[in-house]
């Protein structure tokens, strides 16, 4: 009995799409075995669950997915985890004294619901107003690339990013806003195909309201992408 109530809660908390960490949760030893040795763990554990489904794993349309899944597991839709990936966002003195909000747009975001490991789609709206120094345009995009190639929950990666600009720049005057899709919603259970979530963060000055007004208004975030 308590081991079906502990399932229900778990299964309650994935519908819900809650997280019960800010930082992405990790084992102590995450980073002991290489990338190669993690790669053929997986391979193995995706062919076991390729033939507990009762495929057929000598058709030759089948027969490499293993090996496929582990690779995009490890290097594409997971590399954010391994802090050595983490993007180099080299600073600049702001030389042209440029002193008003800086937003960067439709940064596309894939990330994985790290509940289902069913994909995120869409896109995040970056902002920063700068305290003496300046950071290189494609490095936003890297920063939210970075934290969306993990298991994640939309919440925390939009804190996350807004966290690590704030190191990086030296400034609380970072805001985020990420507009997505759920595959875990539009695909299973409810199965609602129109529906987005819309997650934000604001730090320092963007907590006031006209900046706040300001960065919304240069965004016009609409929800149909």
């Amino acid at each position: 009995m308590k081991v079906d109530k502990a399932v229900d809660d778990f299964d309650a908390l994935g519908d819900s799409h809650i997280s019960t960490n800010a930082t992405t949760p990790l084992r102590k030893d995450a980073f002991k075995l290489s990338d190669k040795e993690k790669i053929e763990l997986i391979k193995s554990d995706v062919k076991h669950i390729m033939e507990t489904l009762g495929l057929d794993l000598e058709d030759d349309s089948l027969k490499g997915t293993p090996q496929r899944v582990a690779k995009m597991f490890v290097n594409e839709i997971f590399s954010g985890l391994h802090p050595e990936r983490k993007p180099d966002a080299s600073t600049f003195q702001n030389h042209y004294k440029y002193g008003e909000m800086l937003v960067e747009k439709n940064i596309t975001v894939y990330s994985t619901c790290e509940h289902h490991l069913l994909p995120i789609v869409g896109r995040a709206h970056v902002a920063y107003i700068s305290n003496g120094t300046v950071v290189g345009l494609s490095k936003m995009n890297r920063i939210v690339d970075y934290y969306a190639k993990r298991p994640q929950v939309q919440e925390r990666m939009t804190m996350q990013i807004v966290e690590h600009l704030q190191i990086v720049l030296n400034t609380k005057d970072v805001a985020c806003v990420i507009d997505a899709k759920h595959l875990c919603v539009n695909s299973r259970g409810i199965r609602d195909i129109e529906s987005s979530t819309v997650t934000a963060e604001f730090g320092g000055r963007f907590k006031e309201e006209s900046v706040r007004r300001e960065f919304l208004d240069y965004i016009k975030l609409d929800t149909n992408f």
